[in-house]
């Protein structure tokens, strides 16, 4: 371990005692053995506050519990900056307690920044798992979302920026990203404001404007798919930019603050975006439209 860079994994947990051992099992599963683990606790109040201080009781040196003050519920982002704030690792790991990684998945991606210097941060493919349940029905229901942008590749901003405000990328998920720990120094840890949907997004703009990112086509880390998971509140077509506003608005606040010019294509992108969330009616006409149109070339082509 001590010629190893050390990857510092941040696993942020409330009341998740059916998978946060799952959770937990993946990190020491890790073919690279360079890692300490936070396990931070959200004000949890069930039997995940005892699993957790029972790893970090019989692993002092790779695992800490940490909680905020008075065991308050303070929201993911706080959550993943509090084990930030107590990180010593080189790079920065996430992952949530319902989310799991694959063996291969730190020694590949810790091999990959060490040979691109310029990369801010690293992410691949996850697998959006509904199998998990073992259900007939779910057997079959596993997918990836398309990476958007060339694989194997170091993205220079603003691209993935442009991407993540038009919906056309896969957003990286917090349980496949591992960050440079000079990055936080630079931009900042995640936007408090944001305690559950949107925080990943929020955090990933300042990276997007401001650094290259590298995308893997690699497959490393599985996102957990049930009722209580964040993404499963997210509806679709009016409600999804509807609920995107705040995103979208606290988007203008910083790149206002960033000197961003208002004739560059990240600010006018942002705007066209917030012109759909003020007339979400309008957006759901409008992919219905598109949705139309590509089934009727579809057709024609075949």
């Amino acid at each position: 371990m001590d010629s190893k860079p050390l990857v510092s994994t941040i696993l942020i947990f409330l009341n998740a005692a059916p998978f946060i051992e799952e959770a937990i099992q993946s990190v020491f599963a890790q073919r690279y053995d360079g890692w300490e683990l936070l396990l931070v606790d959200d004000g949890s109040t069930d039997g995940s506050i005892a699993i957790a201080q029972r790893y970090a009781a019989q692993h002092p040196g790779n695992v800490r519990y940490l909680e905020h003050e008075n065991h308050r519920n303070r929201g993911m982002s706080a959550s993943r900056n509090l084990g930030i704030n107590h990180a010593q690792g080189t790079y920065i790991a996430f992952l949530d307690a319902d989310d799991v990684w694959l063996p291969h998945k730190l020694e590949e991606q810790v091999a990959i920044l060490e040979s691109q210097p310029e990369a801010a941060m690293i992410y691949g493919r996850t697998q959006i798992w509904h199998s998990w349940t073992g259900k007939p029905r779910d057997r079959d229901r596993d997918f990836f979302y398309a990476l958007g942008v060339p694989a194997d590749t170091l993205i220079r901003p603003p691209t993935l920026f442009l991407l993540l405000l038009e919906n056309k990328a896969q957003t990286p998920t917090t349980c496949n990203m591992v960050v440079r720990r000079t990055v936080f120094e630079e931009i900042g840890g995640f936007e408090e404001s944001f305690r559950g949907m949107y925080e990943d997004q929020a955090f990933c703009t300042k990276i997007f404007l401001k650094a290259p990112v590298f995308v893997a086509d690699a497959y490393w880390a599985r996102y957990r798919q049930h009722a209580e998971s964040c993404g499963a509140v997210a509806g679709e077509s009016v409600a999804y930019h509807a609920g995107r506003l705040p995103l979208l608005t606290w988007m203008e606040t910083y790149l206002a603050g960033e000197g961003i010019d208002s004739d560059s294509e990240a600010w006018q992108a942002l705007q066209r975006a917030l012109w759909w969330a003020h007339h979400p009616r309008w957006s759901r006409l409008h992919s219905a439209l598109w949705h139309f149109v590509g089934t009727i070339k579809e057709r024609w082509r075949r």
